[in-house]
């Protein structure tokens, strides 16, 4: 799971991308997965524990490609107009790792 590269405390990524809802192409970025990619790379963060400033690119690149996934399965799990995210992300990525893990371990049993 996503971690601040400076205290190294757990990141939530519902807090992450509440940060990213300043910015006025938002809706725009959730169109196209690599301009969502490149855009987040390029982010400054704010960590909310020790509130030092950080880029996105130190953040995992497959947790990002999956939020981005889950904000586009989930469109109504954004309120633009209180820049708030109604969806636990970091759960709903715990569980999809969880749940790919379970399916290698099945796949490997099966004859």
């Amino acid at each position: 799971m996503a971690k601040c590269p400076v205290c190294g405390r757990p990141l939530k990524w519902e807090t992450l991308i509440e940060q990213m809802l300043i910015l006025p192409n938002f809706r725009e970025l959730l169109k196209d997965r690599e301009t969502f990619l490149k855009t987040l790379e390029d982010f400054v963060f704010k960590c909310p524990e020790c509130k030092e400033e950080f880029y996105g690119r130190t953040l995992p690149r497959g947790e990002a490609e999956k939020v981005f996934e889950l904000l586009n399965d989930f469109k109504e799990g954004i309120d633009y107009e209180r820049k708030v995210v109604r969806l636990k992300l970091t759960n709903l990525l715990a569980l999809e790792v969880m749940l790919e893990e379970w399916d290698r371990r099945v796949k490997r049993r099966a004859p």
